[in-house]
């Protein structure tokens, strides 16, 4: 399963949806997951890859992680497992 079929995954997972349900271009507001569901995306997400999302829970505006859209989660993720490996 590629990166970006995991994080769909993880995303559909927590927004309650099915996987056909999240596009590339949806932000976290169209599904409806909130500030504490972005924490525990994260966490999967870490958990997921074996990586470390520099995320800052208090100030995501301040954060190098982009949660912006599925499509900039998707290429983050990407890149820190690149980095990983």
């Amino acid at each position: 399963m590629s990166v970006k079929d995991q994080v769909v995954q993880i995303l559909a997972e927590q927004a309650l949806l099915d996987v056909s349900d999240v596009t590339m271009d949806s932000t976290l507001d169209d599904l409806s997951i909130d500030s504490m569901g972005v924490v525990e995306t994260i966490f999967a997400i870490e958990e997921t890859f074996d990586i470390t999302v520099p995320f800052n829970a208090n100030a995501p505006e301040d954060s190098s992680f982009d949660i912006s859209s599925v499509a900039a989660i998707v290429a983050a993720v990407e890149g820190l497992v690149a980095q990983k490996g």
